[in-house]
């Protein structure tokens, strides 16, 4: 009997310090079955933790140090591309990737680049996330998987998980909450996407067929 053979998209992950979410995403590529290979591990600083844990998978890493670029991100960005290219990317993955990325490049990488932030979006955009929520006192916190467009944390919503907000908390006990549904639901969204599941509709992400059982129960409901 002939065997079915399946394409995994060729994916990037961006780092900038110790890869939290990467080790997530590495975990699940493990799997034969998932359909997004790690092909590189990419990161603007020398020193960041997560090269070693990538390495250490076996995974390609790259380096490409913004610092020398100063304020030239279209160069720093050809740069990154370079190296994109010659390890056949497809899609991108940022996991505190701590760069703003100009329109051109994420114009270029339209539906093919994800990013995470650790809240609920629209709610609690930019930095500081766990301590803004504490400030407003809000009931519900969480983290979003997005697609990557050129206004920061504004793309359109692959998915969310949300955590209770409970009495006592401080930043840290916050984090740590959000931070596990995280490691779910970033693998849950890259596989979506990596298997042609998720698809833009006027601005907004539908997904089609049977989405990953390891998602969390909240995810974009369009």
């Amino acid at each position: 009997m002939a065997c079915r053979m399946t394409t995994r998209r060729r994916t990037a992950i961006l780092i900038s310090g110790r890869g939290s979410n990467m080790a997530a995403l590495l975990d699940a590529a493990a799997n034969p079955a998932y359909p997004a290979e790690i092909a590189l591990v990419l990161s603007n600083r020398a020193d960041a933790a997560g090269l070693a844990r990538a390495a250490s998978a076996g995974i390609p890493t790259a380096v490409v140090e913004s610092r020398p670029f100063g304020r030239d991100r279209a160069a720093f960005e050809a740069a990154m591309e370079q190296v994109l290219a010659a390890h056949g990317v497809e899609l991108i993955a940022l996991a505190g990737f701590m760069r703003v990325l100009t329109e051109g490049f994420t114009t270029r990488w339209e539906g093919r680049m994800l990013n995470i932030h650790p809240s609920l979006l629209p709610a609690f955009p930019g930095l500081d996330t766990h301590a803004r929520a504490l400030a407003a006192g809000v009931r519900l916190h969480g983290c979003t998987v997005h697609l990557v467009t050129p206004g920061v944390d504004e793309g359109p919503i692959l998915a969310q998980a949300a955590v209770p907000v409970l009495p006592g908390d401080d930043e840290a006990s916050l984090a740590a909450r959000v931070l596990e549904q995280e490691h779910r639901l970033y693998p849950a969204a890259l596989a979506w996407v990596a298997a042609g599941q998720a698809r833009l509709v006027e601005g907004r992400v539908r997904l089609s067929g049977t989405p990953a059982p390891s998602a969390p129960a909240l995810r974009n409901p369009g």
